[in-house]
């Protein structure tokens, strides 16, 4: 589950990690009191506005501006707010803006030179053990730097059982090129970072900047954070930070039956049970001269009831031009399916695109017996060769165009 900048920071904070003092704002005439707040507190008279989506690149949208005075402040949150902000992770169509961030500004006069850092937590996934990533060269894509200056990129592996120790977080600050009371600062800041994100089963918490003040804090000005859905047992704090509208509605509607879907950019919809055999599904959708339209694991146990939902979310994405469904019939059975497929037809009514099933395993025959007695326009197979040409022969139809 992934959260937005100011959840991921209040996260953050409930470890003592130092972050950019912000406030959330929903309307503009909040955006003032909002700012006025955050100069009492810090004395700082410049502020960020930035956009709250779940997309990186805000800025080069639009999604983040800076505010030297409460009057700018109010101008910037009502120009973002009700935007819909394109950014480089998004779709053409962009993301609705519906919160801003008020941050106090973080550059100020001091005793030493601002800097920017990137630091980011996640899974190594060839060792099994979690690693920190980082580098002095902060505030930019990190692919670019890794691309282009890989010896500015530096990891730290930890080890399960003894946790983070002190020399790696001392090599750390040595490789960011810190030193003074910044390199102790830093030396403190690692260790909390590396219990927030192991407490809160996250699979990613990146940090880019993490900022070096010119007095010599420590601070967290951006971070995305995403969590182990399969965790969220655990957090159900965390659950009710999830945003909806920041998620795909058919992948919405899927989740609350239980079905796991991913939407692609396809003409092909499909259905299958079983995350192998949909990944199967997908490579014979595309050698037949096809593209999936998305990824669609009913279940080992899937119901009819569950089947004719699948059926729903498909048919809702107009790019579908045809779907084949794939099961095989180990747990579930196949005429189980059947069932689905056809009272689907008789609810839903009258579906004008072409639908191939393929039944395999148990009760196969049965399955297709029952479809091909119920006067639908299905097309069945038994073998996925025969399948996946009933899938060619359908995109090639001038009715699918």
């Amino acid at each position: 589950m992934n959260l937005h900048e100011y959840q991921g920071k209040q996260l953050l904070m409930r470890y003592d990690v130092p972050v950019a003092m912000g406030i959330l704002v929903e309307e503009v005439k909040e955006a003032i009191p909002a700012a006025k707040k955050i100069q009492e507190a810090t004395g700082i008279d410049l502020w960020a506005v930035k956009a709250q989506v779940h997309a990186g690149g805000r800025g080069k949208g639009g999604g983040v501006k800076i505010a030297k005075s409460l009057d700018e402040v109010e101008k910037h949150a009502g120009a973002i707010l009700g935007m819909q902000l394109v950014t480089p992770q998004t779709s053409a169509e962009g993301k609705l803006v519906r919160k801003v961030l008020v941050e106090q500004g973080i550059y100020y006069p001091g005793e030493s030179e601002p800097q920017e850092f990137y630091m980011s937590m996640l899974l190594n996934r060839k060792t099994s053990r979690n690693m920190m990533v980082y580098s002095p060269r902060g505030g930019m894509n990190i692919e670019e730097v890794a691309e282009e200056t890989p010896d500015q990129i530096f990891t730290e592996e930890i080890d399960p059982v003894a946790g983070i120790q002190p020399f790696q977080c001392r090599r750390i600050a040595f490789n960011l090129g810190l030193k003074g009371q910044a390199f102790k600062n830093m030396v403190k800041f690692i260790p909390k970072l590396v219990k927030a994100y192991q407490e809160n089963d996250a699979t990613l918490v990146e940090i880019n900047p993490l900022f070096k003040t010119s007095d010599n804090q420590i601070m967290v000005v951006d971070t995305k954070m995403s969590i182990d859905n399969n965790a969220l047992f655990r957090h159900p704090d965390i659950v009710e930070m999830r945003d909806i509208h920041e998620e795909d509605p058919m992948e919405v509607e899927a989740g609350k039956h239980d079905l796991n879907y991913v939407k692609l950019d396809g003409n092909v919809g499909c259905m299958v049970n079983g995350a192998g055999l949909a990944m199967a599904t997908m490579d014979i959708i595309k050698l037949s001269g096809g593209e999936p339209a998305n990824f669609l694991d009913v279940g080992g146990s899937a119901s009819a009831k569950r089947v004719e939902e699948a059926f729903r979310i498909i048919l809702k994405d107009q790019n579908v031009q045809v779907i084949l469904i794939n099961i095989f019939g180990g747990i579930v059975r196949c005429d189980r399916v059947a069932q689905g497929i056809s009272d689907a037809y008789k609810n839903i009514g009258d579906i004008d695109i072409p639908i191939i099933v393929r039944l395999q395993g148990t009760n196969a025959e049965e399955a297709k017996d029952l479809l091909d007695a119920s006067g639908l326009e299905v097309q069945t197979a038994i073998q996925l060769k025969e399948a996946a040409e009933l899938v060619t022969q359908a995109i090639d139809d001038p009715r699918c165009k």
